[in-house]
């Protein structure tokens, strides 16, 4: 890894977003210290965000500051992992998680002795095509993990949100209910109702009738199901291609610009609020990330955290 000092890299970046037509908030949040590449890391840290790879590396990278997979997966456990698939179109338009980095995740977790990795999507547009379109259908099976659909209520029960202000109740996918882990990774894009989706509203991926969340106050509803109890053990933010408009869907490559970024937490709050600051956000902008604050979900103030930041 090159070594630069603080000033150099944040005109470089600035050039950089600025001539992709973005206005990024990156000395912000990247410009605070970069830390230097480390195979061998000092301490396990609450956050890691690392920017300038390929998805795959990069993660490869980010995990062993957040105490490496095995500090999430067991032996011979079941394990979910939850991408954005829910949009039939190209990897390099930004709707979807990239699957370079699902492929990666899968690995990783079969390496940590993994027994099953299954994925998959509530998806907006036709399922079938979004699988295979996204691209991940492919990486899933290239890793060993198993795809499986989303499309039929049948594959949904439901559960009580005791804290919910507007979200009493919901109905899940049941592999969300028979999993033994559940990893969240969302991809980072503007969204035309919420601001932002990042890794509190991929959960809407999860559940049948989206249409409640939107009717009954969106942000609320985001926030109440961030407070059911079988959270996430680990966000991944995929951050490489990121659409800075039209979204959720887009509308063409125009929308998109490579910031070659991810967030890793095991606090999902924390998540979104370092990838809302990414984007060019504070996170009390985004309402559903201070409600999940003050619902006790987990952390919006980065200040309280030990966060990793790389530059690869």
């Amino acid at each position: 890894m090159k070594n630069i000092d603080r000033r150099e890299f944040i005109n470089r970046t600035l050039k950089a977003g600025l001539a992709a037509g973005a206005a990024l908030s990156v000395p912000g949040f990247y410009g605070n210290y970069i830390a230097k590449h480390s195979s061998t890391p000092d301490e396990v840290y609450d956050l890691v965000a690392i920017k300038g790879g390929e998805p795959d590396k990069m993660f490869d990278e980010a995990i062993k500051h957040i105490g490496g997979i095995k500090n999430f997966v067991k032996k011979n456990q079941k394990v979910l992992i939850k991408p954005n698939i829910g949009w039939d179109v190209v990897p390099e338009l930004g709707a979807n998680t990239n699957p370079k980095l699902v492929k990666r995740v899968i690995e990783h977790c079969f390496e940590a002795g993994a027994k099953d990795v299954f994925v998959f999507d509530h998806t907006c547009d036709e399922w079938r095509r979004c699988y295979s379109n996204s691209g991940i259908e492919k990486a899933v099976k290239d890793a060993g993990g198993k795809i499986v659909p989303g499309n039929s209520e049948n594959y949904y029960h439901e559960i009580d949100l005791k804290k919910g202000k507007r979200l009493k109740k919901d109905k899940i996918h049941e592999l969300l209910l028979e999993s033994d882990v559940f990893i969240n990774m969302p991809v980072l894009k503007s969204h035309s109702s919420s601001r932002l989706t990042i890794a509190m509203k991929n959960m809407m991926g999860v559940i049948w009738d989206r249409e409640y969340w939107h009717r009954n106050d969106l942000h609320q509803c985001i926030a109440d199901y961030s407070s059911y109890g079988k959270k996430p053990v680990l966000n991944i933010v995929d951050a490489y291609y990121v659409m800075k408009q039209n979204g959720p869907r887009g509308v063409s490559k125009a929308d998109v610009i490579a910031m070659k970024s991810q967030i890793i937490s095991a606090d999902i709050v924390a998540a979104d609020s370092a990838a809302a600051k990414l984007f060019g956000y504070e996170p009390d902008g985004i309402p559903y990330i201070k409600m999940a604050d003050e619902m006790g979900a987990g952390k919006k103030n980065l200040d309280a955290l030990k966060i990793k930041r790389i530059i690869l």
